[in-house]
C-alpha cells in the first residue's frame, strides 16, 4: 500500500499543468499541484537550441558517443544501421513507406497527437484487463482485429468495454500498430546510445569493468535521451511503459514478466526497421535487456535530471546557470542569499521607491560584513598591548555592530590571506559605510590620543632625569 501511495504522489507531481491557482473559499486549503519540470519545457519549446546543447553535452559525460554516432544522434547524418548500407536499402525503405501510407491516417502513418488520442483508446482498454493470461503474448482474431483497426482508421470515437473485442485483440492491435510505424518509437537516431546506455557496468576497487549494470547512470542517461525524443514519441512512450509496467506487476496472474514484455515490444520499439534478428546478432540481448530495464524503472524515466531543472530555472530567473550534475554539486550554500542580493541590486538599478530599502539593507550588510572581518583580524594578531586597546575600542562601542562571536567563512566564498591591519583597512575602502568610517576614526583617534600620552610620559621622564643628573 505504501508503494502504491509513493507512485500516486509521483503521478501528481509530474501533472502537466504548470500551476493551479484557485480562489474559491472551499479549496483554497487542498494542496497546489505544479509540474516541477515546468521550465525544463518552456526551455525546450522556446530555446531548442540551447536545450538541446544543454542536454546532449551530459549525455556524453555519461556514455562515449564517436565522431559519426555523435553526429547521427544530433540528426546531421542519416543513422548508419546493420546491414542496411547503400541506396539500394534505402529504395527499398521508401517503398514500404509509401506501402504504409495507404493503410489509414493512424495505422502505417507517421506519428501525431491525433494518432495517438485514438491509439489511447487501447491502452485506456488494456489498463481494465491487466490480469487477462498471457497478454500480449497470445494473439486475438483476426477478423475482429480488421474490425477495430478500420474503426480506428477511420477517426471515431470506441467504446471497446461493449463491444465483442477480446483483450487479446486489442493487446495484438497495439503492438501491430507500433510495428507498422515508418520508424521505430525510440527513432532511428538513438539506436546505437541506446547500446552504449546497455553497456554501462560497475568498476570494483581495482578500476575493472564488472557485468553489474550501473543503474543510477543508466536511468540518468535514459531521462536524458527521452528529453531529445519528439513530442509525439515521447508522450506515446510514457504511456506505453507505464501500461507496460502495471501489467508486470500483475504477473502473478498474466504471466508476463518485465522481461517477457520486453521480448513482445522490443522489436516494435526499438529495433531498426527491416532487420532480422539475425542481422542484429549479438546485439539482441542488450536491446532486450535495455527494454526491461526501461519497464522496470518506467516511473522515473519521465523526470528530467535535478541539474537540467536548476539550469532552465535559472536561466529564466536571470542568474548564474549551471550546466551540469557537476557544477549543480559545486553550488554555494549561500546561493539563495545570493539570489535576493542579485534581485535588490536589479531593483535599486531601476529606481523604485522599495529599492531605497534595499539599498540600505545592503549597504548595513556590508558594513556588518566589514566589522567582523576587521574584528576576526584584529582577534588573530599576536597579544600586544595594541591588540589589548583595539579590542577595549571593539567593545566600548556595541551599537556600531561589533561582532562579540566569530563565525565561520561562508562557502563559495574565497578565504583572504593574513594581511596587516592598515592593508585591511584600506582593501575595504572602495566598499566602506558611514559605520565603517566612523569605526574607523574612532581606532585612529583612539591610537593618535595613546601615542600622546606615550610622548608626554616619555618627555615627563627626560626631565625628571636632567633634573636629578643637575641636583647630583
Amino acid at each position: 500500500m505504501a508503494s502504491e501511495g509513493e507512485q500516486e504522489r509521483e503521478k501528481a507531481s509530474d501533472t502537466l499543468c504548470s500551476i493551479v491557482i484557485c480562489n474559491e473559499a472551499s479549496l483554497r486549503n487542498q494542496p497546489v499541484i505544479f509540474n516541477p519540470d515546468f521550465f525544463v519545457e518552456k526551455l525546450r519549446h522556446e530555446k531548442p537550441e540551447i536545450f538541446t546543447e544543454l542536454v546532449v553535452s551530459n549525455i556524453t559525460r555519461l556514455i562515449d558517443l564517436p565522431g559519426t554516432e555523435f553526429a547521427q544522434l544530433m540528426g546531421e547524418v542519416d543513422p548508419k544501421l546493420p546491414n542496411s548500407s547503400g541506396a539500394a536499402s534505402g529504395f527499398f525503405r521508401s517503398l514500404n513507406f509509401l506501402k504504409r501510407k495507404e493503410k489509414g491516417v493512424v495505422f502505417g502513418a507517421p506519428l501525431t497527437e491525433e494518432g495517438i488520442a485514438q491509439i489511447y483508446q487501447l491502452i485506456e482498454y488494456l489498463h481494465k484487463n491487466l490480469r487477462v493470461e498471457g497478454l500480449f503474448r497470445v494473439p486475438g482474431n483476426s477478423i475482429r482485429q480488421q474490425m477495430l483497426k478500420d474503426l480506428l482508421n477511420s477517426g471515431v470515437d470506441i467504446d471497446i468495454d461493449y463491444g465483442d473485442f477480446h483483450p487479446n485483440d486489442v493487446a495484438t492491435l497495439l503492438k501491430m500498430f507500433l510495428g507498422d510505424l515508418p520508424e521505430p518509437l525510440l527513432t532511428h537516431r538513438h539506436y546505437h546510445a541506446h547500446l552504449k546506455i546497455a553497456d554501462l557496468m560497475l568498476f570494483d576497487k581495482k578500476g575493472n569493468k564488472t557485468t553489474i549494470p550501473d543503474k543510477p547512470r543508466q536511468i540518468e542517461a535514459l531521462q536524458l535521451l527521452f528529453l531529445l525524443l519528439p513530442p509525439a514519441n515521447r508522450n506515446l512512450l510514457r504511456l506505453l511503459l507505464e501500461l507496460l509496467y502495471q501489467t508486470a506487476k500483475k504477473q502473478d496472474r498474466n504471466k508476463m514478466s518485465a522481461h517477457n514484455l520486453a521480448l513482445m515490444f522490443a522489436p516494435h520499439i526499438l529495433w531498426p526497421k527491416n532487420l532480422t534478428a539475425s542481422d542484429l546478432q549479438e546485439n539482441i540481448t542488450k536491446l532486450n535487456n535495455g527494454v526491461t530495464f526501461m519497464i522496470k524503472h518506467s516511473q522515473k524515466l519521465f523526470k528530467a535530471p535535478a541539474y537540467i531543472r536548476e539550469h532552465s530555472r535559472l536561466h529564466y530567473l536571470g542568474s548564474t546557470t549551471h550546466a551540469s550534475k557537476d557544477d549543480l554539486d559545486l553550488l554555494p550554500a549561500q546561493r539563495s542569499k545570493d539570489f535576493q542580493l542579485f534581485k535588490s541590486e536589479k531593483r535599486g538599478r531601476l529606481g523604485s521607491s522599495s529599492a531605497t530599502v534595499a539599498q540600505q539593507e545592503e549597504t548595513q550588510h556590508r558594513t556588518e560584513e566589514a566589522l567582523k572581518e576587521l574584528f576576526r583580524h584584529v582577534h588573530n594578531m599576536p597579544d600586544s598591548a595594541k591588540k589589548k586597546k583595539l579590542i577595549r575600542q571593539f567593545n566600548k562601542h556595541p551599537d556600531g555592530g561589533t561582532p562579540l562571536s566569530d563565525r565561520d567563512t561562508p562557502l563559495g566564498k574565497k578565504h583572504v590571506r593574513s594581511r596587516s591591519l592598515g592593508g585591511l583597512i584600506k582593501l575595504q575602502k572602495c566598499q566602506e559605510s558611514p559605520a565603517v568610517s566612523v569605526t574607523r576614526g574612532r581606532l585612529k583617534l583612539c591610537e593618535d590620543t595613546q601615542n600622546k600620552k606615550e610622548g608626554s610620559c616619555k618627555r615627563t621622564k627626560l626631565k625628571l632625569t636632567s633634573s636629578q643628573e643637575t641636583c647630583i
